[in-house]
Protein backbone atom coordinates (compact mmCIF):
# COMPACT_ATOMS: atom_id res chain seq x y z
CA UNK A 1 0.00 0.00 0.00
CA UNK A 2 1.31 3.56 -1.10
CA UNK A 3 1.38 5.84 2.07
CA UNK A 4 -0.69 8.98 1.77
CA UNK A 5 0.84 12.36 1.58
CA UNK A 6 0.07 16.36 2.06
CA UNK A 7 2.70 18.16 -0.26
CA UNK A 8 2.95 21.46 0.66
CA UNK A 9 3.68 24.10 -1.79
CA UNK A 10 3.36 27.67 -0.18
CA UNK A 11 0.18 28.66 -1.99
CA UNK A 12 -1.19 25.14 -2.28
CA UNK A 13 -1.45 21.65 -1.20
CA UNK A 14 -0.98 18.59 -3.51
CA UNK A 15 -2.65 15.07 -2.34
CA UNK A 16 0.16 11.69 -3.44
CA UNK A 17 -0.58 8.53 -2.88
CA UNK A 18 -4.53 8.62 -4.26
CA UNK A 19 -2.93 8.46 -8.18
CA UNK A 20 -0.11 8.80 -9.36
CA UNK A 21 1.29 12.11 -10.77
CA UNK A 22 2.90 12.71 -13.68
CA UNK A 23 5.96 15.52 -13.94
CA UNK A 24 6.24 16.10 -17.74
CA UNK A 25 10.47 17.27 -18.66
CA UNK A 26 11.02 20.61 -20.24
CA UNK A 27 15.01 21.26 -20.84
CA UNK A 28 15.06 24.76 -22.08
CA UNK A 29 18.76 23.92 -22.74
CA UNK A 30 21.12 22.46 -25.96
CA UNK A 31 22.78 19.70 -24.88
CA UNK A 32 20.63 17.88 -22.30
CA UNK A 33 20.49 13.54 -23.24
CA UNK A 34 17.64 13.00 -24.53
CA UNK A 35 15.98 16.15 -25.80
CA UNK A 36 18.61 19.04 -25.87
CA UNK A 37 17.99 21.98 -28.44
CA UNK A 38 14.79 21.17 -28.99
CA UNK A 39 12.78 23.48 -26.45
CA UNK A 40 15.71 26.31 -26.32
CA UNK A 41 13.57 28.87 -28.18
CA UNK A 42 10.93 30.09 -25.67
CA UNK A 43 8.08 29.78 -27.67
CA UNK A 44 8.74 26.13 -28.68
CA UNK A 45 8.93 25.15 -25.41
CA UNK A 46 5.78 27.00 -24.09
CA UNK A 47 4.12 25.17 -26.76
CA UNK A 48 5.53 21.65 -25.34
CA UNK A 49 4.95 22.63 -22.08
CA UNK A 50 0.99 23.41 -22.93
CA UNK A 51 0.92 20.10 -24.97
CA UNK A 52 2.23 18.32 -21.80
CA UNK A 53 -0.11 19.85 -19.53
CA UNK A 54 -3.09 19.02 -22.30
CA UNK A 55 -1.72 15.43 -22.53
CA UNK A 56 -2.43 15.14 -18.45
CA UNK A 57 1.26 16.48 -16.74
CA UNK A 58 0.04 17.20 -13.45
CA UNK A 59 3.60 19.01 -12.92
CA UNK A 60 6.11 21.07 -15.41
CA UNK A 61 9.60 20.68 -14.75
CA UNK A 62 11.93 23.30 -16.15
CA UNK A 63 15.44 22.82 -16.15
CA UNK A 64 17.99 25.39 -17.75
CA UNK A 65 21.13 23.48 -17.34
CA UNK A 66 21.90 19.80 -18.34
CA UNK A 67 23.24 17.59 -15.50
CA UNK A 68 24.35 14.80 -18.14
CA UNK A 69 27.12 12.73 -17.12
CA UNK A 70 30.57 14.72 -18.23
CA UNK A 71 28.76 18.03 -17.19
CA UNK A 72 30.81 20.57 -15.32
CA UNK A 73 28.92 21.66 -12.27
CA UNK A 74 29.40 24.92 -10.55
CA UNK A 75 27.67 27.80 -8.30
CA UNK A 76 28.09 29.33 -4.99
CA UNK A 77 30.06 27.24 -2.84
CA UNK A 78 30.80 24.81 -4.95
CA UNK A 79 34.38 24.24 -4.65
CA UNK A 80 36.45 21.85 -6.55
CA UNK A 81 34.00 21.59 -8.72
CA UNK A 82 34.95 24.40 -10.82
CA UNK A 83 33.29 27.12 -12.86
CA UNK A 84 29.86 25.58 -14.54
CA UNK A 85 28.85 25.18 -17.96
CA UNK A 86 26.22 27.16 -17.65
CA UNK A 87 26.35 30.46 -15.94
CA UNK A 88 24.02 31.75 -13.60
CA UNK A 89 22.63 34.46 -15.66
CA UNK A 90 22.59 32.26 -18.85
CA UNK A 91 20.17 29.78 -16.53
CA UNK A 92 17.80 32.64 -15.90
CA UNK A 93 18.04 33.82 -19.41
CA UNK A 94 16.48 30.28 -19.83
CA UNK A 95 13.74 29.50 -17.58
CA UNK A 96 12.34 32.91 -16.78
CA UNK A 97 10.85 33.61 -19.31
CA UNK A 98 9.66 30.45 -19.90
CA UNK A 99 8.08 30.15 -16.40
CA UNK A 100 6.56 33.66 -16.97
CA UNK A 101 4.89 32.89 -20.37
CA UNK A 102 3.67 28.95 -19.05
CA UNK A 103 2.06 31.04 -15.69
CA UNK A 104 0.10 33.50 -18.03
CA UNK A 105 -1.38 31.15 -20.36
CA UNK A 106 -2.48 28.25 -17.83
CA UNK A 107 -2.12 30.07 -13.81
CA UNK A 108 -3.26 27.47 -12.41
CA UNK A 109 -0.29 25.07 -13.66
CA UNK A 110 2.24 23.40 -11.01
CA UNK A 111 5.93 24.85 -12.59
CA UNK A 112 9.26 23.30 -10.39
CA UNK A 113 12.53 24.79 -11.85
CA UNK A 114 15.05 22.31 -11.77
CA UNK A 115 18.25 24.26 -10.81
CA UNK A 116 21.06 23.87 -7.89
CA UNK A 117 21.36 27.80 -8.30
CA UNK A 118 19.61 29.84 -5.18
CA UNK A 119 19.63 33.09 -7.65
CA UNK A 120 17.86 30.77 -10.04
CA UNK A 121 15.30 29.30 -7.04
CA UNK A 122 14.92 32.83 -5.89
CA UNK A 123 14.08 34.37 -9.12
CA UNK A 124 12.20 31.58 -10.69
CA UNK A 125 10.14 31.03 -7.42
CA UNK A 126 9.58 35.13 -7.97
CA UNK A 127 7.85 34.52 -11.61
CA UNK A 128 5.55 31.46 -10.41
CA UNK A 129 7.26 28.00 -9.40
CA UNK A 130 6.49 26.31 -6.88
CA UNK A 131 8.53 23.88 -6.79
CA UNK A 132 12.63 23.18 -6.34
CA UNK A 133 13.53 20.13 -8.05
CA UNK A 134 17.74 20.32 -6.79
CA UNK A 135 19.91 17.37 -7.96
CA UNK A 136 22.35 18.30 -5.41
CA UNK A 137 20.25 17.59 -2.78
CA UNK A 138 20.72 21.00 -1.68
CA UNK A 139 24.44 20.64 -1.27
CA UNK A 140 26.07 22.29 -3.85
CA UNK A 141 24.77 26.04 -2.80
CA UNK A 142 25.28 26.07 0.74
CA UNK A 143 22.19 28.89 0.82
CA UNK A 144 19.83 26.70 -0.61
CA UNK A 145 18.44 25.18 2.45
CA UNK A 146 17.99 28.51 4.14
CA UNK A 147 16.81 29.80 1.28
CA UNK A 148 14.60 27.57 0.61
CA UNK A 149 12.96 27.63 4.60
CA UNK A 150 12.20 31.06 3.45
CA UNK A 151 10.86 30.84 0.60
CA UNK A 152 8.39 28.18 1.85
CA UNK A 153 8.11 26.41 -1.23
CA UNK A 154 8.01 22.98 -2.22
CA UNK A 155 10.83 21.03 -2.72
CA UNK A 156 12.56 18.09 -4.45
CA UNK A 157 16.16 16.34 -2.25
CA UNK A 158 17.38 14.15 -5.13
CA UNK A 159 20.59 11.75 -4.24
CA UNK A 160 23.47 12.06 -6.39
CA UNK A 161 27.14 10.67 -5.54
CA UNK A 162 29.56 13.04 -6.43
CA UNK A 163 29.27 15.47 -9.65
CA UNK A 164 28.43 15.07 -13.35
CA UNK A 165 32.06 15.15 -14.29
CA UNK A 166 33.07 12.91 -11.95
CA UNK A 167 30.27 10.26 -12.89
CA UNK A 168 32.01 8.18 -14.94
CA UNK A 169 35.09 7.39 -12.70
CA UNK A 170 33.38 6.98 -9.25
CA UNK A 171 34.36 3.63 -7.77
CA UNK A 172 31.25 1.23 -7.44
CA UNK A 173 29.25 1.31 -3.95
CA UNK A 174 28.36 -2.36 -2.67
CA UNK A 175 24.70 -1.47 -1.80
CA UNK A 176 23.85 1.47 -3.57
CA UNK A 177 20.34 1.28 -1.78
CA UNK A 178 21.89 1.30 1.77
CA UNK A 179 24.30 4.32 0.76
CA UNK A 180 21.06 6.28 -0.71
CA UNK A 181 18.93 5.68 2.55
CA UNK A 182 21.52 6.84 4.81
CA UNK A 183 22.45 9.84 2.72
CA UNK A 184 19.21 10.88 1.98
CA UNK A 185 18.10 10.41 5.85
CA UNK A 186 21.36 12.76 6.26
CA UNK A 187 20.36 15.30 3.93
CA UNK A 188 16.70 15.66 4.77
CA UNK A 189 18.01 16.04 8.46
CA UNK A 190 20.21 18.96 7.48
CA UNK A 191 17.45 20.54 5.51
CA UNK A 192 15.01 20.57 8.84
CA UNK A 193 17.85 21.93 11.10
CA UNK A 194 18.22 24.71 8.46
CA UNK A 195 14.22 25.51 9.02
CA UNK A 196 12.72 23.81 6.20
CA UNK A 197 9.30 21.72 7.05
CA UNK A 198 8.96 18.42 6.40
CA UNK A 199 5.62 18.72 4.58
CA UNK A 200 7.56 20.86 1.93
CA UNK A 201 9.75 17.80 0.79
CA UNK A 202 9.87 14.95 -1.62
CA UNK A 203 13.05 12.46 -1.94
CA UNK A 204 14.26 11.26 -4.96
CA UNK A 205 16.88 8.47 -4.87
CA UNK A 206 18.59 10.30 -8.12
CA UNK A 207 18.56 7.11 -10.69
CA UNK A 208 21.55 7.57 -12.92
CA UNK A 209 22.85 10.51 -10.99
CA UNK A 210 26.33 8.73 -9.46
CA UNK A 211 25.05 5.55 -10.20
CA UNK A 212 26.48 3.19 -13.09
CA UNK A 213 24.53 1.04 -15.29
CA UNK A 214 24.48 -2.16 -12.41
CA UNK A 215 23.31 0.47 -9.35
CA UNK A 216 20.55 1.57 -11.30
CA UNK A 217 18.82 -1.88 -11.40
CA UNK A 218 18.73 -2.27 -7.34
CA UNK A 219 17.48 1.20 -6.94
CA UNK A 220 14.72 -0.07 -9.05
CA UNK A 221 14.22 -3.51 -7.15
CA UNK A 222 14.18 -2.51 -3.92
CA UNK A 223 12.47 1.38 -4.59
CA UNK A 224 9.58 0.55 -1.69
CA UNK A 225 12.63 0.44 0.85
CA UNK A 226 12.95 4.40 0.43
CA UNK A 227 9.71 4.53 1.69
CA UNK A 228 11.24 3.80 5.12
CA UNK A 229 12.12 7.73 4.71
CA UNK A 230 8.35 8.58 5.65
CA UNK A 231 8.30 11.37 2.59
CA UNK A 232 6.79 11.42 -0.62
CA UNK A 233 8.75 9.49 -3.17
CA UNK A 234 9.59 10.87 -6.56
CA UNK A 235 11.10 8.66 -9.16
CA UNK A 236 13.02 9.61 -12.47
CA UNK A 237 14.05 7.06 -15.16
CA UNK A 238 12.80 8.21 -18.56
CA UNK A 239 15.02 7.36 -21.33
CA UNK A 240 18.53 6.91 -19.37
CA UNK A 241 21.21 5.10 -20.56
CA UNK A 242 20.85 2.25 -17.70
CA UNK A 243 17.08 1.41 -19.95
CA UNK A 244 18.74 1.59 -23.00
CA UNK A 245 21.69 -1.21 -21.64
CA UNK A 246 18.82 -3.38 -20.22
CA UNK A 247 17.14 -3.57 -24.05
CA UNK A 248 20.60 -3.84 -25.67
CA UNK A 249 20.88 -6.24 -29.07
CA UNK A 250 24.09 -7.73 -30.35
CA UNK A 251 26.03 -5.44 -27.53
CA UNK A 252 24.98 -2.76 -28.24
CA UNK A 253 22.63 -0.58 -26.12
CA UNK A 254 19.47 1.07 -27.20
CA UNK A 255 19.42 4.42 -29.03
CA UNK A 256 17.19 6.67 -26.76
CA UNK A 257 14.56 6.57 -29.38
CA UNK A 258 14.62 2.94 -28.87
CA UNK A 259 13.55 3.55 -24.89
CA UNK A 260 10.20 4.15 -24.90
CA UNK A 261 8.60 0.77 -24.16
CA UNK A 262 11.31 -0.02 -21.90
CA UNK A 263 11.54 3.36 -19.82
CA UNK A 264 7.47 2.91 -19.60
CA UNK A 265 7.99 -0.75 -18.09
CA UNK A 266 9.96 0.89 -15.46
CA UNK A 267 8.38 3.65 -14.89
CA UNK A 268 4.86 1.16 -14.29
CA UNK A 269 6.95 -0.50 -11.96
CA UNK A 270 8.10 2.07 -9.57
CA UNK A 271 4.43 2.93 -9.37
CA UNK A 272 4.02 -0.45 -7.96
CA UNK A 273 7.22 0.15 -5.71
CA UNK A 274 5.36 3.18 -4.28
CA UNK A 275 6.03 5.95 -6.12
CA UNK A 276 3.96 9.31 -5.46
CA UNK A 277 5.56 11.68 -8.52
CA UNK A 278 7.23 9.92 -11.65
CA UNK A 279 9.17 12.33 -14.20
CA UNK A 280 9.02 11.58 -17.53
CA UNK A 281 9.22 12.91 -21.26
CA UNK A 282 6.53 10.80 -22.42
CA UNK A 283 3.24 12.03 -20.54
CA UNK A 284 0.78 10.75 -22.33
CA UNK A 285 2.22 7.30 -22.37
CA UNK A 286 2.63 7.39 -18.58
CA UNK A 287 -0.84 9.42 -17.60
CA UNK A 288 -2.79 6.21 -19.19
CA UNK A 289 -0.64 3.66 -18.21
CA UNK A 290 -0.98 4.90 -14.63
CA UNK A 291 -4.72 4.67 -14.46
CA UNK A 292 -4.34 1.01 -14.86
CA UNK A 293 -1.57 1.04 -12.70
CA UNK A 294 -2.93 2.80 -9.67
CA UNK A 295 -6.38 0.66 -9.74
CA UNK A 296 -3.66 -1.84 -8.42
CA UNK A 297 -1.89 0.49 -5.95
CA UNK A 298 -4.81 2.39 -3.99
Amino acid sequence: MRPVFEWNLGSRVLHLGKRTLVMGVLNVTPDSFSDGGQYLDRDRALEHALKMLNDGADIIDIGGESTRPGARSGGAGSGKAGKATVTEKEELERVIPVITALKQKQPNAVISVDTYKTGVVRAAVHAGAEIVNDISGFRWDPLMRKLLAELKCGAVLMHARGRPEEWRTLPPVADIVTLAKRELREWTDAALMAGMKRDRIALDPGFGFGKNFEENYPLLKRFDEFQQLRYPLLAGVSRKSFVGRALARNGKDAAIADRIYGTLGAEVALVFKGAHIVRTHDVRACVEAFRLADMVVT
